[in-house]
């Protein structure tokens, strides 16, 4: 008998914004937009952990669900609390599978970043029955708000994947594109 393994990414990714900017972009986004008291979907944490760091910041009062496949990245968000609980009131990240989301346990949301579609998921998933890239984005869809974002990233290198993905948001859901922010392609969900 085959044990399957959770499809998990054994490395950590430290802020480099010259390589990948689009969590500082993110923030910058949410403050140019003055955004407060938002409730946020993270995909990919990194071991900086900025976006759940700086959507409180300045008295924001953003609060921010982050996922990572990372044992590493979790491992420092642990840290991170420990050595700061009040980041545990705005900020709460866990390690998962982001294609194994169950809207049951979701709550509404503002902004939704997806910036990472396509880069991690592989045949790995499959074996255990894990959600696609779309059925995984459609998913989140359903659970921003009227008027909220989901957010892809332009310079990703799998972004080829992640517009696909984007195009068929637009056929399936009440989402139409709402231009960009620096790296940032912007989709708003319809007010009913």
């Amino acid at each position: 008998m085959t044990t399957t393994k959770l499809n998990y990414w054994n490395q950590t990714w430290s802020l480099d914004e010259s390589q990948c900017p689009c969590d500082v972009h993110f923030v910058e986004y949410l403050r140019h937009k003055q955004v407060r008291g938002a409730a946020i979907f993270h995909f990919g944490t990194g071991n900086h952990h900025i976006v759940g760091l700086g959507a409180a910041a300045d008295g924001a009062g953003n609060a921010v669900l982050g996922i990572t496949a990372s044992p590493q990245e979790y491992d420092d968000y642990m840290e991170l609390l420990i050595g700061n609980p009040r980041l545990g009131h705005t900020y709460k990240a866990y390690f998962g599978d982001i294609y194994q989301l169950d809207p049951r346990l979701l709550p509404a949301f503002d902004y939704v970043t997806l910036f990472h579609v396509g880069e991690f998921r592989t045949p790995e998933n499959d074996s255990y029955g894990a959600l696609t890239d779309l059925e995984m984005t459609l998913l989140l869809a359903d659970k921003v708000k009227p008027g909220g974002e989901i957010l892809f990233y332009s310079g990703s290198f799998a972004y080829d994947k992640a517009q696909v993905v984007a195009a068929d948001l637009v056929k399936l859901r009440p989402f139409d594109p709402a231009g960009s922010y620096r790296t940032l392609e912007i989709y708003r969900k319809r007010a009913t």
